[in-house]
């Protein structure tokens, strides 16, 4: 399996080949380049590549710019320090979309997806929902928020976020250390982006999962969030809600 490499960085571009090399034998990275207009230059006069490894944000431009102007021939695994190129990716032969700085477990996961993916295309009767599964971008979630405090920015991070309320029209958030900030963003904004460790339980409240310290009945078959934080106002899941509640709050 011949493996080209697309990045400008020579230390990770040494560590991406030992990973490929290391994990899988029978790969042999066969070539390094460093640009986009070194790969096209590769691209225009060899097509004896199965895999490609690329960056995106290159000295000389996005490596996309590769792609609109040769015919590659190999399915391609991005690695980029930024995770706004997701949908392009995808849009450019992408498999994968691997943010750095990665390591040995992302890169063998990267290469089962590739290898899947190619057993399912190779079998006779695909299974197309695999297939679009395959095909979709990884979810990422982030790992911090920027929150206002007195006349400045600052980045809080997810994990140690308990939850969030509204008030008076604007979003708070408490975190395990007992702090209160505003934030930008609306509810709705952050329960599509901050991923399953946070749940809405009614439009006032979206909690996360570790502030929950046990949950016990309460009136008209609700239950009643007891949190590991302070908080004056009572969260309750209404009882229409309460078994998907309890599915997502036993999941680790």
């Amino acid at each position: 399996m011949n493996v080209i490499i697309i990045e400008d960085e020579k230390i990770l571009a040494e560590e991406l080949v030992e990973y490929i090399e290391s994990l899988r034998n029978g790969w042999k990275v066969v070539q390094v380049v460093k640009s986009v207009q070194e790969a096209i230059n590769y691209f225009n006069g060899s097509s004896d590549y199965q895999v490609i490894f690329s960056d995106i944000q290159l000295g000389d431009g996005l490596s996309f710019n590769i792609f609109k102007q040769v015919q590659v021939h190999a399915p391609v695994i991005f690695c980029t320090a930024y995770n706004e190129y997701a949908i392009d990716a995808f849009k450019n032969n992408g498999i994968d979309y691997i943010l750095k700085p990665f390591n040995r477990k992302v890169i063998e996961e990267a290469i089962i997806r590739y290898e899947t993916l190619k057993a399912t295309i190779s079998n006779n009767q695909p299974d197309y929902r695999k297939l679009i599964q395959l095909l979709q971008p990884a979810k990422t979630f982030p790992t911090s928020l920027l929150v206002n405090h007195r006349d400045k920015i600052i980045p809080v991070k997810t994990c140690d976020i308990a939850l969030f309320y509204i008030h008076n029209g604007l979003v708070y958030l408490i975190d395990f250390q007992k702090n209160t900030f505003i934030i930008s963003q609306t509810m709705d904004e952050l329960e599509t982006t901050l991923g399953d460790a946070f749940y809405r339980t009614d439009r006032q409240h979206l909690v996360n999962r570790k502030a929950i310290q046990d949950v016990s009945q309460y009136f008209a078959r609700k239950l009643l969030l007891n949190l590991t934080v302070e908080y004056t106002e009572s969260i309750t899941i209404r009882k229409e809600k309460t078994g998907e509640f309890l599915e997502w709050l036993a999941k680790n």
